[in-house]
């Protein structure tokens, strides 16, 4: 027995810290206060002793596997746990065949913890929904991205979705003391390095144990200074998924940000796609949609300025290629704004969506040919530059539905916008 409790504790040591801090029990689980706090939604079904399936959707370092672990524990299913990068539907079939024996020999119930559930083919997905309707195994799935986009709609219906947050200050705080306190014994930490530490962690659990544990080990044993957490963090890494939500959520406040002429905000967001390592060209393309989607003739030299920062990006290329794709993220916040490019695009689109092809009206059609012209086509067309101000007063030239439409006061298309 001593030499099982020996081999043990050798093999937690060689454990990452944010493994050894992995809690246990509700009681030690630290943040997710909406869930979890009395009265709310998780802890009203755990006094009922009741497990739905769930999907955990948050942020890296928010708690997922922790929880769901916890959970397994708390209602004493027995947890079976799959990586959908590395699971195939073999592996769930194994996992379901498990299951049902547990259930039918002994009525114990089995929880599925699938981590990444978001990179679940349909498939793969389309092979659980049987098992988890029929209660063979209580699904936990956890994901980073919008399981709304992610997740197959039979298997959401089928489970509820929790929405995970980023840890508080607060919250991290705590975790870096109590890791000072029962794994980094004689370590501490300066108050100044403890609120760089929370600062930086921006709410991921894992991403601030990792760093303590480096700046420890620069420690040597002591003092956690500022310095030490610097080094253990050189790089900072921007929560940024160039294919998921949090990609479409900042590119969607630098779009807002030049269309509400916020020139400070419109760079920050660039800022933030590209050091978190964004294609600058994703960016440059951007720049021109919105010369056109939001400027349009309001300004047009804005389009010019857009399309020249592209270029001037190829040409120059990166680091410097920044400077080019700022000056037009700055001039386009600035300049008047208008959408009247998208609504006239979209108001056409919908007419031709409404009426298809509608015949071009006669005046309006080249006569090539004799015959053509014995035929009516061009008849009755007047040229503008015949006219005061290369202008016929009370000309029309859509299709004679779309006149009356567009008398009748439909001038309006949908607005596109993002």
């Amino acid at each position: 027995m001593d030499l099982f409790r020996h081999g043990a504790a050798k093999q937690r040591r060689g454990q990452p810290l944010a493994e050894r801090m992995r809690p246990t029990s509700l009681d030690e689980f630290v943040g997710q206060a909406h869930l979890l706090g009395p009265g709310k939604l998780l802890a009203r079904a755990l006094e009922g002793g009741v497990l739905p399936s769930l999907i955990l959707w948050g942020p890296p370092g928010s708690g997922k596997t922790t929880l769901a672990r916890i959970l397994a524990r708390h209602v004493r299913a027995e947890l079976e746990s799959l990586s959908a990068v590395q699971a195939g539907v073999k592996d769930i079939r194994e996992v379901v065949a498990r299951a049902a024996s547990r259930r039918d020999e002994r009525g114990r119930a089995t929880v599925l913890f699938i981590d990444e559930i978001h990179r679940f083919s349909k498939a793969q997905q389309d092979a659980l929904l049987p098992h988890v309707e029929d209660g063979t195994v209580v699904l936990i799935g956890a994901t980073t991205e919008n399981p709304s986009f992610e997740v197959n709609a039979p298997l959401l219906s089928r489970a509820r979705v929790l929405r995970l947050e980023p840890l508080s200050d607060a919250d991290i705080a705590v975790l870096v003391r109590r890791a000072c306190a029962r794994e980094l014994r004689g370590v501490t930490i300066e108050d100044a390095a403890l609120a760089a530490l929370v600062r930086r962690a921006e709410g991921d659990a894992r991403r601030a144990l990792n760093a303590l544990e480096v700046a420890a080990a620069i420690a040597d044993g002591g003092e956690v200074t500022v310095a030490a957490i610097e080094e253990a963090l050189q790089a900072p890494t921007l929560r940024y998924d160039r294919r998921g939500e949090e990609h479409y959520n900042v590119v969607s406040a630098f779009i807002k940000s030049v269309r509400g002429s916020d020139p400070d905000a419109a760079v920050y967001w660039m800022a933030r796609m590209l050091e978190a390592g964004e294609d600058p060209r994703f960016v440059a393309r951007r720049l021109v949609i919105l010369a056109s989607e939001d400027i349009g003739n309001a300004d047009p030299q804005a389009l010019v300025v857009a399309e020249a920062a592209h270029r001037a990006f190829e040409f120059v290329g990166m680091p410097e290629g920044v400077l080019p794709l700022t000056q037009a993220a700055l001039y386009l916040a600035r300049a008047p704004k208008s959408n009247e490019v998208l609504t006239a695009y979209a108001r056409a689109r919908r007419w031709v969506r409404d009426y298809g092809a509608l015949p071009v009206p006669m005046k309006l059609r080249n006569a090539p040919t004799a015959l053509m012209k014995q035929m009516g086509y061009g008849r009755g067309y007047k040229y503008p530059h015949e006219f005061d101000g290369n202008y016929v007063e009370g000309e029309t030239y859509l299709p004679d539905e779309l006149v009356d439409r567009l008398r009748a006061g439909d001038g309006d298309g949908d607005d596109g916008g993002t």
